[in-house]
């Protein structure tokens, strides 16, 4: 396992300063959090919300990814979310860095569109086995990791992991990565079903299910303007738009917070509307 490791002292931005009003009322102070897939789009945002309200963070990202400076707390490790001991590190790291560790938020994961997802007619086997290799192996990876940590502990602690709306809400026209959907449905399935096998020790497993967002991941799609007005019909709050990161910020605090102790087994969309309406394709003239 190949690992870099950097470590930033104390910087508060004005960047950072943008998330405090949505922490504000569920403060993580003293809590001790891993993200996997912490250093871009979703992760990278609820790193600096988790900051903000107090917590304190190790970072797990790719190698070949981006290595952000994160201000004060957060340890960043480059490392494959899908190979066997990144999680244990990670959160070995943790305990030692900051004196324990509470929660998990597993966000690692991605399209394999270009490794051949797609319909089921063109899927390959490659593609089927890329991604869920990319978004299922590696949170079982994560999971089972940080579930051995919290039985070790005693205590309990949260886990999120990060899911879609193309579970439970498919989009034919404009998203058909079949192995994708299969992915995340697994990800329901696991996280309910490890929900009810560790409640008894006080250990929280939820899912957090966002729509279309602002990703690095989702660029083909945001950037298609056939389907950035679907999203109008199809994720009509808020004016209808492409969620952001930051949307889901919020909850991902809320869901580690204290706040939260009597919340598990949950599916929690945050999709501006995607999973309640149609959403209307436009005709092209």
């Amino acid at each position: 396992m190949s690992l870099k490791v950097f470590y930033y002292p104390v910087e508060l931005t004005i960047f950072n300063f943008y998330y405090r009003p949505s922490c504000m009322f569920f403060s993580l102070h003293r809590k001790s959090l891993v993200v996997m897939g912490g250093t871009s789009g979703i992760g990278l945002s609820a790193v600096k919300a988790f900051v903000n309200a107090g917590a304190q963070v190790v970072v797990v990202g790719h190698p070949d990814g981006p290595s952000p400076k994160l201000g004060k707390g957060a340890l960043v490790l480059l490392a494959d979310a899908r190979e066997e001991g990144t999680a244990e590190h990670a959160i070995d790291r943790c305990v030692q860095e900051f004196g324990g560790f509470d929660g998990l938020y597993h966000v690692a994961g991605g399209s394999g569109r270009s490794r051949g997802d797609g319909p089921l007619h063109q899927l390959t086997l490659d593609g089927w086995r890329y991604t869920l290799d990319l978004n299922l192996t590696s949170m079982m990876l994560s999971n089972r990791a940080a579930v051995n940590q919290f039985l070790k502990q005693g205590r309990g602690g949260s886990i999120v992991n990060l899911g879609s709306v193309l579970a439970d809400d498919p989009s034919p026209h404009f998203f058909s990565t079949h192995a994708y959907a299969a992915a995340k449905c697994a990800v329901e399935g696991f996280s309910k079903a490890t929900a009810a096998a560790y409640a008894n020790n006080n250990i929280r497993i939820n899912v957090l299910a966002p729509g279309l967002t602002d990703t690095p991941m989702a660029i083909r799609a945001t950037k298609d303007k056939d389907i950035v007005a679907f999203i109008k019909t199809k994720q009509p709050l808020d004016g209808g738009r492409i969620g952001l990161p930051a949307d889901l910020d919020g909850l991902a605090v809320f869901l580690f917070s204290d706040a939260a102790k009597f919340i598990t087994g949950q599916i929690i969309h945050v999709d501006g509307g995607w999973s309640v309406s149609d959403g209307v394709q436009m005709k092209k003239k």
